[in-house]
């Protein structure tokens, strides 16, 4: 089972849509969903490696842009849509803490956040809470999320058939460790 649902996200990645399907995951990843765009990028990098770049591209952009959407929701929306969405992460006791010392280093938290696997969203709408600077906070994203994205479709471009067959020699271990690395994620954002 695990096999075929391999082959199908390759050939997806291979397809005609998968440009659609990144593009949209990445921006909406950026501001509610709790899906990284690397779940997508990664196969399709190995299905299409001459198109790393444009996909990494891709990615960056729409991240972005879901980031400033995210901005905005923190800034308009804050009791409608961002209350909820911190409530989701664990993240309302923290945001009192985050809002006091966020427009000094706040460039840092969008930096950090955009590189790592803390989630990116969260940053995007206490960007807006607090009132980061638009610009400071735009430029933040894109320097972090496209050192992101296009990190990984250099590894993948430089490294991708023996990562390929790497995985597919050991697609049950990979599943089983992805599983585990997305759990124990969700459980430390909850109780951090």
């Amino acid at each position: 089972m695990i096999r075929r649902l391999y082959d199908w996200t390759l050939s997806l990645a291979a397809g005609p849509r998968a440009p659609v399907a990144l593009g949209s995951v990445s921006f909406i990843e950026s501001s509610v969903f709790p899906i990284p765009p690397d779940l997508l990028l990664i196969p399709m990098v190995i299905a299409r490696r001459e198109r790393a770049w444009w996909y990494a591209a891709l990615c960056t952009l729409t991240s972005v842009l879901g980031g400033i959407l995210g901005y905005l929701i923190g800034m308009f929306l804050f009791e409608q849509v961002a209350v909820p969405v911190l409530t989701f992460y664990g993240k309302m006791d923290w945001l009192s803490e985050f809002t006091a010392v966020f427009n000094q280093y706040g460039w840092w938290f969008v930096f950090i956040a955009g590189l790592t696997p803390f989630p990116y969203k969260v940053i995007t709408i206490a960007s807006g809470v607090a009132g980061l600077s638009l610009p400071v906070f735009i430029f933040a994203s894109i320097v972090s999320r496209g050192l992101r994205f296009f990190a990984v479709a250099a590894l993948l471009y430089l490294f991708g058939p023996p990562i390929k067959t790497f995985i597919e020699k050991r697609l049950g271990l990979m599943f089983t460790l992805f599983v585990v690395l997305l759990v124990g994620g969700f459980i430390l954002l909850r109780y951090i």
